[in-house]
């Protein structure tokens, strides 16, 4: 997996200082888009009360970089990025590699929804009970740290993807927090054959709903989201349909980094 050397810009002098109190750890988040009756629906999890980040919200599924996904290995084992991804490589600089891994990979473990194609070229389905269930075994030792996605790659014949998930924006946890993320955002269609499911320890409920009902939702404190996730919901709300949505994704020109500053006081 190529990449350049353009991270999206560099952080403050105040930035710089106060990192070294609370570090600013990489992550990846996946927007998961499937065909809805009105327009298009999104994957969501609700992360359990006893979190220490994000307790009882909804969230995309996503998490932090292990140092795992910087591997050379994963390479052998990636379809893409393609030609039409160059953009996006250059984006997100010489770490792209880490971030796609991780997506996928927590993608797979917040979810159960593996972005990979088969030794036959095909996305991966679970139309087959026993495949489902095959992979579904696997989630657990990934998340324990008893095998890595390299395992899961190599032991199922896998290509992970990459071509089919589209680095979207970036956004940087503002000072003051007490955890603090810099977590790239990226865009995917749902494999049709899988559906998804939380994962009954960092997540207690999932859903695939619209951007709208979700926004609506929140917005009658239903449903509760961090200001970043309502952010991209908002913006999200603005396609009309899933092919528009993923037109965007694929031909899209501009990645911008967040850094929001909370006011004084905050």
């Amino acid at each position: 997996m190529s990449s350049s050397v353009n991270r999206g810009g560099t952080n403050s002098a105040a930035e710089s200082q106060s990192s070294a109190e609370q570090p600013i750890r990489p992550a990846a988040t996946v927007i998961l888009v499937r065909e809805a009756a009105t327009s298009y629906e999104i994957f969501m999890l609700k992360r359990t009360s006893s979190a220490v980040f994000a307790s009882g919200m909804y969230v995309f599924p996503g998490g932090k970089v292990d140092a795992d996904d910087h591997h050379l290995e994963y390479d052998a084992h990636c379809f893409g990025p393609s030609k039409d991804q160059d953009l996006q490589v250059a984006s997100l600089g010489e770490d792209g590699r880490g971030f796609w891994i991780a997506a996928i990979r927590e993608t797979f473990e917040e979810a159960g929804l593996m972005l990979a194609y088969n030794n036959q070229g095909e996305l991966v389905s679970f139309a087959e009970e026993t495949v489902q269930q095959r992979f579904s075994a696997y989630r657990d030792p990934l998340h324990d740290g008893q095998m890595t996605l390299l395992d899961i790659c190599q032991k199922e014949e896998l290509k992970l993807a990459v071509d089919h998930v589209h680095y979207y924006n970036r956004f940087v946890t503002p000072l003051g927090r007490p955890r603090r993320f810099d977590t790239c955002f990226f865009i995917a269609g749902a494999p049709e054959s899988q559906r998804g499911s939380h994962d009954e320890q960092e997540t207690v409920d999932s859903t695939w709903i619209t951007p709208q009902e979700a926004l609506a939702r929140h917005a009658a404190k239903e449903f509760d989201l961090m200001t970043v996730t309502r952010m991209q919901l908002e913006a999200l709300a603005q396609y009309p349909d899933k092919a528009a949505l993923l037109n965007m994704a694929v031909n899209n020109q501009h990645f911008p980094v967040s850094r929001p500053v909370l006011p004084p006081g905050a």
